[in-house]
């Protein structure tokens, strides 16, 4: 056998529970080296591919069943548990005689934030982590913009209990008729656990902190925690990785709170990937084809990574900057030295119409001057619930970026823009900002918004997406209600990160539509548009709402597009072009 294996090997915590960890150790291994440790719910098992890598690789590789999970002992308190419990095994595994002291932890999604969460706690020979995906509580799960998704009654179902349930997370078919179900039966969403059959504490927990607060703060590193964090740190993500938004709040709060030192140890990976891409690379994913050049070997990079940090090796060649990332379309990656940076400026496109804007066939347009023509309105009625089979279709087919249907299903239930046709390959990389003047006539609703790049042949691929619920239009902290039909000032401010050439001839689609419509209908909480509590309110509580956009001279609508910079010979300078000159836009610089 490549290496040594040992199995049910029991660690003590501080308070007397005993977790169970699986040990890889190189077969030949004559010195202690570096130890790499991963914290999972999953289950031990699910890393055994990994173990086998790593350790045959050179490095102890130690996998441990979170508390209350597996054949460890305790109660799984989701999340929270690992600060505490990770520094404790950190110290443990340095003890260990194959461990030299140094130990790194390796890890995506849960396991990402975990090595977030470890950090905070100050754990003395933690050396490196490496957090792939890593939700950030509060931001991006179990709740995107304090909208809460079903789908954390299926992660919840997963890890109930100390076995994993795989069979029942993956059928898709199953999720997609209870979701339906749910949607059409008008019940409240803090429902969804009975319906299922398997009421949930955790569930009504959460759903009790329904926006920031003080609940989701304690999960994540405090400002001064992240200004402490001092250690080397390679976080991983990617263009359409669901964690995205997380993983780069981590990114940013340690980049704005830490000391030069520290942010100079800290890279950045955006790449071509899905939520499971950011661990397996993939070069097909949603109806896209990479270059492979996009599919990075991770394992070798993390392998790198550790030798440098840990052992004074070379640095990675890979990360020629602090910031890397990768143009689709363009199938290249590219370089900054700082994620801001990647962006060179702004181009402003200003929402107008002749007076309807309804579907993909009859829409209004994106220019360069601002709009004169009369407000775009659609109403939304939440008792509605025509066109949940085709989202349900849709979604049960495993998340396409380019399946059109459910736009082309809103006629006359959306607002929808199209820019004129690109004069030359166009790169976009950034984040896109919208500012859009919006009057509602109820005291709550969900807004919607999706940026698509349109072919010649009309296909679609979605580019990036944002949600505001009307009551957190000022802040997602303090919820106000809609208590005027005045126009006011949306400003949609947390796109996802995209980085993508789009093509001659191409054009930029906007969508504005009810997040209650079909556009995710049954993988989101429903808003009933009342401004009650929105978890506990039901069909009985449902108003329909008329939404106004507006875009004349007093009220400017406008979406910000991020382009990226132009190729040079070697890497960028300051003085680089932006990729393309877009007549009538000016540049425009946004802190953000």
């Amino acid at each position: 056998m490549a290496i040594r294996f040992r199995w049910g090997v029991t660690i003590p915590l501080r308070d007397g529970v005993h977790l169970n960890a699986t040990v890889y150790l190189p077969q030949n291994q004559r010195a202690a080296a570096p130890a790499i440790l991963v914290l999972t719910p999953y289950i031990s098992d699910v890393h055994h591919a990994d173990g086998m890598y790593f350790a045959t690789h050179g490095n102890p590789f130690v996998v441990v069943d979170s508390r209350g999970r597996g054949n460890s002992q305790g109660e799984f308190r989701a999340f929270i548990q690992e600060a505490k419990d990770g520094h404790d095994v950190i110290e443990w595994l340095a003890r260990q005689p194959y461990s030299d002291g140094k130990v790194a932890m390796w890890g995506g999604s849960y396991s990402g934030y975990a090595q977030w969460a470890a950090a905070k706690e100050f754990p003395p020979h933690l050396a490196t982590i490496v957090p792939t995906a890593a939700p950030c509580l509060g931001t991006d799960f179990p709740m995107r913009n304090n909208i809460f998704y079903p789908f954390v009654i299926q992660w919840i179902t997963l890890t109930r209990g100390r076995v994993a349930q795989v069979k029942i997370l993956s059928d898709s078919a199953f999720w997609s008729d209870l979701y339906r179900e749910w949607f059409q039966s008008g019940r409240a969403f803090c429902e969804l656990d009975s319906l299922l059959g398997n009421p949930s504490r955790l569930f009504r927990e959460w759903l009790s902190h329904p926006h920031q607060d003080a609940y989701w703060d304690a999960h994540n590193p405090t400002a001064d925690e992240y200004a402490r964090i001092a250690i080397p740190i390679l976080t991983i993500t990617g263009n359409y990785d669901d964690d995205q938004r997380g993983a780069l709040e981590h990114y940013r709060q340690h980049m704005r709170w830490a000391s030069p030192e520290a942010r100079a140890r800290h890279y950045l990976i955006i790449g071509p990937w899905d939520h499971a891409g950011t661990q397996a690379p993939q070069v097909n994913f949603g109806g896209l084809t990479v270059a492979e050049g996009g599919a990075l070997d991770l394992s070798k990079l993390h392998l790198e990574w550790y030798a440098w940090t840990m052992q004074a090796g070379r640095k990675p060649a890979f990360l020629r900057k602090p910031v890397a990332y990768y143009v689709m379309g363009a199938e290249r990656w590219r370089y900054a030295d700082t994620l801001e940076g990647a962006t060179a400026r702004y181009a402003s496109y200003f929402l107008d119409s002749a007076g309807y804007a309804h579907d993909v066939f009859l829409s209004g347009s994106l220019g360069v001057t601002p709009g004169t023509g009369r407000p775009d309105t659609y109403t939304y009625d939440p008792r509605n619930t025509k066109g949940a089979e085709v989202d349900a279709e849709v979604r049960s087919q495993g998340g396409s970026l380019v399946d059109q249907r459910l736009a082309l299903a809103l006629h006359g239930k959306q607002l929808v823009y199209h820019s004129a046709p690109f004069s030359a390959d166009t790169e976009i990389t950034g984040f896109f900002k919208l500012s859009a003047w919006i009057d509602i006539d109820c005291p709550d609703t969900d807004l919607y918004v999706s940026i698509h790049e349109i072919g010649l042949d009309g296909g679609s691929i979605r580019l990036s997406t944002d949600a505001i619920r009307a009551r957190y239009r000022e802040g997602l902290r303090t919820p106000k209600l809609i208590r005027t039909r005045e126009p006011l000032l949306y400003d949609f401010e947390r796109f996802t990160f995209i980085s993508r050439q789009v093509k001659q001839g191409h054009r930029l689609r906007l969508i504005i539509a009810p997040i209650g419509r079909l556009i995710d209908t049954t993988f989101v909480q429903k808003n009933f548009n009342s401004g009650g509590v929105v978890a506990e309110e039901s069909v009985q509580d449902a108003r329909a709402v008329t939404v106004s956009l507006f875009h004349d001279c007093a009220h400017p609508s406008v979406l910000h597009v991020p382009l990226g910079w132009a190729e040079s010979e070697g890497e960028r300078g300051a003085m680089d072009s932006p990729s393309v000159s877009l007549p009538g836009h000016e540049d425009t610089k946004w802190n953000r």
